[in-house]
């Protein structure tokens, strides 16, 4: 009789293959944990506290040392105020040392003077107060030199104030701001229009772009590097070089428009509605077809050619063999540019930016995030916006992986 083997991928090597395979991923795992989930969860976390720029730096004292008056009415005075102006700071003192030959006068609560040692308990101060402590002084030396003396001592304050963004105090302002009104739902519009007319749009110019290179003639190389190049030069030359040319006073695209007559006067391509939103989404297109050209040209290549053979001797036209055997063949790559052709689209920010700034109806989700967070200050805000951003991909991506059929490869 022979002895049972164990299952494939169950025995003690298995095991030990696994562990080991495991164990060399893991720094790559790690990696990928820090650069991506790490901040991806700090933006959620943000997005449920109402916080701005100013809560960068948590609440702390902040003081101001001078030299006032002169004579008789010389003193030195200390300006100390709560950097916040909302929240409290607990335990706030003032220290300094008085310079060496200055006699101090009378000394008002909350502060006493210890030989040239000074100290002043607040106690709390309240979000935006602000407290002055004036102590008169006689000096007998230069008054310049004085003030430098004066200038060279540096107070220290202590305190300690509650950070926005670490405690555990979380609030749905954000989202009620961002779904306020019907101006998020226009932002949404917008870039739905964006992200699906550019999507689509840029797999078709490219299904196209490799109909017509599919075949082998003289120059063929040069052509396809000409392809690429809105992918592969910056974007900030390519979009500056559009908006010059669409330009309404000094662009050559409407003196040609007006000189054949095709326009009685120029027209403002990123300035007008909907017509900038139609301009920035065929930058779309031209910009990143060449992506969709290569991999489709690449998939067109490998596809067997005694498929096309056998449908010319069956006398099948161009449109059937392309709509009956390319087609079939190509849905998985399809399928695939278009899911990251969406995701990358829906994300872009740049090319938005330099071309309209978001203005004349541009305005996509993204942009809105850098609105909210920089132009408005409400980092809060800006990151509930990149958490819906968030969620519309994430809706995105199941219903497409939900819905689309495992035979075209995904």
């Amino acid at each position: 009789m022979s002895s049972a083997t164990p299952p494939t991928g169950t025995g003690a090597l298995a095991k030990r293959e696994a562990r080991l395979a495991w164990t060399l991923l893991a720094p790559t795992i790690i990696s990928v944990s820090l650069v991506v989930i790490l901040p991806l969860l700090a933006i959620i976390w943000i997005s449920f506290k109402p916080f701005t720029l100013s809560d960068l730096r948590p609440p702390a004292p902040i003081v101001r040392e001078s030299l006032r008056g002169s004579g008789d009415d010389l003193r030195i005075e200390y300006r100390l105020r709560n950097s916040s102006q909302e929240f409290a700071i607990d335990g706030v003192t003032l220290s300094d040392v008085l310079p060496d030959g200055v006699i101090a006068g009378e000394v008002a609560a909350p502060c006493i003077l210890d030989g040239q040692d000074l100290f002043c308990d607040f106690g709390a101060l309240e979000g935006g107060q602000r407290e002055r402590i004036r102590i008169p002084v006689e000096f007998d030396g230069d008054p310049d030199a004085f003030e430098e003396l004066v200038e060279a001592s540096e107070p220290r304050v202590t305190g300690s104030g509650p950070s926005v963004l670490t405690n555990f105090e979380f609030s749905l302002e954000n989202f009620a701001r961002v779904f306020d009104g019907d101006e998020f739902w226009g932002v949404l519009g917008v870039t739905l229009f964006y992200t699906v007319f550019g999507t689509i749009g840029a797999l078709v110019m490219g299904l196209f772009a490799a109909l017509l290179l599919n075949k082998s003639f003289k120059g063929q190389g040069f052509i396809r590097g000409l392809y690429l190049f809105p992918y592969v030069a910056p974007v900030i030359a390519v979009a500056f070089t559009w908006v010059t040319l669409f330009d309404p006073f000094s662009g050559s695209a409407n003196a040609l428009l007006v000189q054949m007559g095709l326009s009685s006067e120029p027209i403002n391509f990123f300035g007008e509605r909907p017509l900038a939103l139609i301009m920035v989404t065929v930058f779309e297109i031209w910009r990143y077809f060449p992506l969709s050209f290569l991999f489709i040209l690449a998939r067109m290549q490998s596809i067997d050619s005694s498929m096309y053979e056998a449908a010319d001797m069956d006398g099948a036209s161009p449109f059937q063999k392309f709509w009956l055997l390319s087609i079939p063949q190509l849905l998985g790559i399809l399928s695939v540019l278009f899911l990251l052709r969406f995701i990358w689209t829906f994300n872009k920010f740049d090319d938005i930016f330099l071309l309209t700034g978001g203005n004349a109806g541009t305005r996509t989700l993204t942009v809105n995030v850098y609105e909210q967070a920089f132009a408005v200050s409400n980092i809060g805000a800006g990151a509930a916006v990149a958490v819906v951003i968030l969620m519309c991909l994430i809706a995105f991506s199941f219903v497409f992986f939900r819905f689309i059929s495992r035979e075209e490869g995904l």
